[in-house]
């Protein structure tokens, strides 16, 4: 071969031959760096925008504890993550829980709760194992349990600390889930021994989806009917030991594991059973309810008390979802703006082909759930403070035995309980809807395991059923909401807290013709918010009559109490955004007031327009223009800033893990690169390769039979 060069000695290689190219293109490639980065020229400063949805303090904490998770070998995530087995799943998330054990010791506990609800982005199956652990059995001990009992077990055993005691958290069984009441594990008070007898009298008792139960635990909270005296005294609260220190299981503690699950692998998920297990009396957890030694049972002023410990994971899930829907939905806005497809009509041969995100199909599937996400942001802030706050001035009260102070905490506890359940449940489910439709509007690119969309979607949707399915909580909030509104009609009662706006029900109700809303509303999220408010109020009062005809029957009316928790939960969020616009620096207010405009229009007018127009709330002509105009004007307006709205959660590509989601825009040679290292091509052959080569290198039928079956065989025989 001549050494010569073949090449005129003016030769350049072609501009697009990039250094920073993996792979060499004979032609020139498509760009979607030059697409993507083009959005993010100057048009306000992503830093700002995400210290108004986050809150200064927040916003420099979220983002130092991004530094380090990205940075620590063992928490950042990899693409490693979307290959591994079962039991690989467990082994990570155990070497996770331990190097989180490590940080416990030396965050604040304010850091280290935002570092577990940033993991739980990426790896929800470590998150939800420290979280069972921390927030279920540790707040069940401190909410249920008297202060000697809190430092006993939490603080002296240190299990507050991930150390020497490991809790799980034992209410759910195989027969009862949502009805917590029906649960059938017995706790007998033995008098002559002053101790409590655990036990698991029937198979639907197993205790079922027992997280850290299989392998972890050594210690559970377990609820159990209270049996004092031959008295069924309900389901209380107690804490059973389950392992020794060389973590052996307990005479009379039978444990397993359950098996493979849709998602969230890295959870050991158990199943429990007692049989006759004896706990001393003082392991029953006695801040409410309260056993004596002589058998003198104590009730609690409010038995919903005993369950507010639950109120925590509700709020952590209503947060988690938008942080999961921040995730996916800024992979599929910069996939959308760096992805070509097609040519636009009587386009001449050279131009390029069009970004999927100037489809106004892609801009009306995409948007509303950027305007969502920003929606969720800001309330689930709001909601986080509530509860801390709620639950300050609770223990506060308890403490002091301050009867006026506890009765006030238990009226905002009550709102507390409207807040986080339909919160939860909405946004739950809203949740799975958009992490869908992102992997969609991705297209075929969106079901590869390294893009992030299976595994999260399998991983989240348990959200939806447990602490509390969603459909259960929600009619249980849609019921509260009725019988407020029934006081205020019946009995001329005021509403507090949050729901304050019930108290208008009588003005609503005057007129049920009249409308709320004009096509010129449509503009004012302030008056969309009254309306919904004149829709909820109408919904309960309708629902009234329904019971008043058909004898009382709550379950005839389900549905509704579903769209009533629905709607109230748009409600928190629409008045949250509108309160707290005001806020905003001048330089982002404009971007935040659209996307509160599209939120308001897209899931609020437009989600529930067909109950809108059954109530009277407002006319036709505003769905004609919601549908047809107002929606698709505002995702216009935002399509110019979608690159940066999303940049604005500043979530790094460690957290989004997805191939064609890096903030660089290189979709195709980080995609390609990261499939080629995830699967190399050598060697070619596949472990069964010999099956594939025997089916296609296979003989005839008639070799395959030895020719008996052929006419020359036949001829053979003279009968």
């Amino acid at each position: 071969m001549s050494d010569e060069n073949e090449y005129d000695d003016d030769y350049e290689p072609p501009p697009f031959i990039a250094e920073a190219q993996v792979n060499v293109s004979s032609e020139a490639p498509p760009d979607p760096v030059s697409s993507i980065s083009k959005e993010r020229d100057g048009k306000f400063d992503t830093l700002l925008m995400h210290q108004f949805l986050e809150g200064k303090a927040k916003s420099k904490q979220i983002l130092k504890l991004y530094k380090s998770l990205e940075r620590d070998p063992f928490l950042r995530a990899t693409f490693n993550d979307y290959e591994i087995t079962r039991e690989q799943s467990r082994e990570l998330s155990a070497v996770r829980i331990n190097r989180m054990a490590r940080y416990i010791e030396t965050d604040s506990p304010e850091d280290f709760h935002r570092r577990l609800n940033l993991l739980t982005v990426y790896d929800p199956s470590t998150g939800i194992r420290i979280a069972v652990n921390l927030g279920l059995y540790v707040n069940c001990v401190k909410g249920n349990g008297t202060d000697e009992q809190y430092k006993y077990w939490c603080v002296t055993n240190q299990t507050k600390d991930i150390n020497k005691l490991y809790g799980c958290f034992g209410m759910t069984e195989l027969g009862h889930g949502s009805n917590v009441a029906g649960c059938e594990t017995t706790a007998t008070f033995d008098e002559e021994t002053d101790e409590f007898v655990i036990d698991t009298p029937t198979i639907s008792a197993t205790k079922w989806w027992i997280g850290g139960a299989a392998h972890s635990a050594t210690h559970s909270a377990i609820y159990a009917r209270l049996i004092v005296k031959g008295k069924d005294y309900g389901v209380k609260t107690f804490v059973v030991p389950l392992r020794d220190t060389d973590h052996e299981l307990l005479p009379g503690v039978a444990i397993g594991d359950i098996g493979s699950k849709m998602g969230r692998e890295g959870v050991d998920n158990g199943w429990i059973q007692f049989s006759d297990v004896r706990i001393p009396r003082f392991f029953m957890l006695q801040k409410f309810c309260k056993v004596s030694r002589e058998g003198k049972v104590t009730l609690p002023p409010l038995e919903q008390l005993s369950y507010i410990s639950l109120l925590g994971g509700r709020v952590g899930m209503a947060v988690d979802s938008y942080r999961i829907i921040a995730r996916f939905i800024t992979i599929a806005v910069r996939y959308g703006v760096g992805r070509r497809q097609f040519q636009k009509p009587l386009a001449e041969d050279w131009d390029p082909e069009v970004q999927i995100m100037d489809y106004a199909l892609h801009q009306r599937r995409l948007f509303p759930i950027l305007a969502l996400c920003y929606a969720m942001a800001l309330g689930t802030s709001q909601l986080e403070n509530e509860h801390t706050a709620i639950l300050k001035d609770l223990e506060a009260a308890v403490k002091a035995n301050d009867t006026k102070a506890i009765n006030k905490s238990i009226g905002d506890t009550k709102s507390l309980f409207i807040d986080s359940g339909s919160l939860k449940s909405t946004n739950t489910w809203l949740a799975a809807d958009c992490i869908t439709e992102c992997r969609q509007s991705c297209g075929g690119h969106g079901y590869s395991a390294y893009n992030g969309f299976g595994k999260a979607y399998d991983d989240w949707v348990v959200q939806c059923t447990w602490e509390g399915d969603n459909s259960v909580l929600a009619m249980s909030v849609g019921k509260t909401l009725i019988k407020n509104v029934e006081g205020v009609l019946s009995k001329g009662n005021k509403v507090g807290g949050s729901v304050a706006f019930l108290s208008n029900a009588k003005e609503y109700v005057k007129d049920l013709k009249k409308e709320y809303l004009t096509d010129e509303d449509v503009n004012s999220p302030s008056k969309i918010l009254t309306a919904l408010e004149v829709l909820i109020v109408r919904l309960c009062y309708s629902s009234l009559e329904t019971l008043k005809s058909n004898g009382g029957d709550w379950d005839a009316i389900s549905h509704t109490r579903v769209l009533l928790s629905k709607l109230r939960a748009h409600h928190y969020l629409l008045q949250n955004f509108i309160g707290q616009l005001s806020n905003a620096d001048s330089s982002i207010r404009p971007f935040l007031d659209v996307l509160l405009r599209l939120y308001a229009n897209a899931w609020v007018l437009d989600s529930f327009s067909a109950d809108f127009l059954l109530n009277y709330v407002y006319p036709q002509s505003v769905k004609k223009l919601v549908n047809a105009t107002r929606i698709p004007e505002l995702c216009t307006e935002v399509r110019p800033r979608a690159i940066l709205l999303t940049d604005s959660f500043l979530q790094p590509d460690m957290l989004l893990n997805s191939a064609i989601g890096k903030y660089d825009g290189n979709i195709y040679e980080n995609y390609f690169g990261i499939v080629k290292e995830q699967n190399p091509a050598y060697p070619s052959k596949a472990p069964h390769s010999k099956i594939l080569e025997d089916m296609l290198n296979r003989g005839s039928i008639d070799e395959r039979s030895r020719e008996e079956l052929t006419d020359e065989t036949k001829d053979l025989f003279k009968i």
